[in-house]
């Protein structure tokens, strides 16, 4: 019944109990005896950024499926609808070959977000670059006539529902490109400060009136004051910043709380900064960046936000390592520990 299946299925997702009824019941044939037999392996149930690894297991389940079935191009086979003429066949090719078991296989993360990281993956309209001048005013113009409805959108531009949405985000108003007023960045901090609190105690099925919410000083750990926020909507609330530059601000400003203002990466610190990231993401041997903790990481190179990390890392890969683009991670991180860690402990 629900309830065994909710129990259940909270021992590899502890959030399981803020899902709703139909989700559970739809992770309960899809997930739960996968969920286990990953157990009996030893292999946990993943969730956040797919590793290169299971995006290549993701490309060979479609492969093979479209090889069993006779479908001719994985957008067929998970844009479906953008084929009616096919779609009852193939809808039925989908059901008598067991779809949803396929395209699932090996890869230890619930069906529907592998499910979404194929469509992302597959999808033509993910890839055709910048939005030239006349695709924004399009943009501007559907938005108006059809409002967020981004499907709708998505298709009459050919473009994916979530580039429209995030290209829409940042053209909606006239976005500020100099520095930050104390206003904005009051309105930056109230909006993250809200959207925190929100997201905190929906998880923790907060129970607290509304008044004493307001006067409640919550507990929060740091990943969770730059991880999964919803920048669009704080980009909205801030009003004249678009979200990448609200999300860029906010790790400026935890950087500055964290190291209390020092500079890090400049001098003597900034190489010792880097010598650390290169000899921790060393020491890690990964094959992945996806698969790298980069909360760890933080740690040690000088307890700074992760996404501070990241981007020093990868200003660090493309100034220092040649041909970058064409190198797996692990050859990156090797090449900055043989060639560039020598000559940076040097300079120290």
């Amino acid at each position: 019944d629900l309830d065994t299946a909710r129990r259940e299925l909270e021992e590899f997702i502890p959030h399981v109990r803020n899902i709703s009824d139909n989700s559970i019941r739809k992770m309960a044939g899809r997930d739960l005896a996968r969920f286990k037999q990953f157990k009996k392996q030893g292999i946990a149930v993943k969730f956040g950024r797919f590793s290169h690894k299971e995006n290549n297991q993701i490309r060979k389940n479609i492969e093979k499926f479209l090889l069993i079935t006779g479908i001719d191009s994985a957008e067929k086979l998970l844009f479906t609808s953008r084929y009616p003429a096919d779609k009852d066949a193939i809808n039925r090719l989908k059901a008598d070959h067991l779809f949803c078991e396929k395209l699932s296989e090996g890869i230890p993360r619930p069906w529907r977000l592998i499910y979404y990281r194929a469509r992302k993956m597959f999808d033509s309209n993910n890839y055709k670059g910048r939005y030239s001048t006349e695709e924004k005013e399009k943009l501007i113009k559907y938005q108006a006539l059809h409002g967020n409805n981004w499907k709708k959108i998505s298709q009459l531009m050919s473009r994916s529902n979530l580039s429209v949405a995030m290209k829409y985000s940042e053209i909606k108003s006239a976005a500020n490109y100099g520095p930050w007023s104390k206003e904005e960045v009051q309105k930056l901090m109230h909006a993250v400060e809200e959207a925190i609190r929100k997201r905190i105690e929906t998880e923790d099925g907060n129970s607290l009136s509304s008044s004493e919410k307001s006067h409640r000083e919550i507990s929060i750990d740091r990943e969770t004051l730059h991880d999964k926020l919803p920048w669009t909507e704080i980009a909205a609330k801030v009003g004249t910043r678009f979200w990448r530059q609200c999300k860029q601000k906010w790790t400026t400003i935890l950087t500055n709380k964290m190291t209390k203002g020092q500079q890090l990466y400049r001098g003597t610190k900034g190489l010792q900064t880097k010598i650390n990231l290169i000899k921790r993401l060393y020491e890690m041997k990964v094959e992945d960046k996806n698969e790298v903790d980069w909360e760890k990481v933080s740690h040690v190179v000088g307890d700074l936000p992760r996404p501070y990390v990241q981007a020093k890392f990868y200003k660090l890969k493309v100034s220092c390592v040649p041909l970058w683009q064409k190198k797996t991670f692990s050859e990156i991180i090797d090449y900055l520990f043989e060639e560039k860690l020598p000559e940076l402990e040097e300079q120290l």
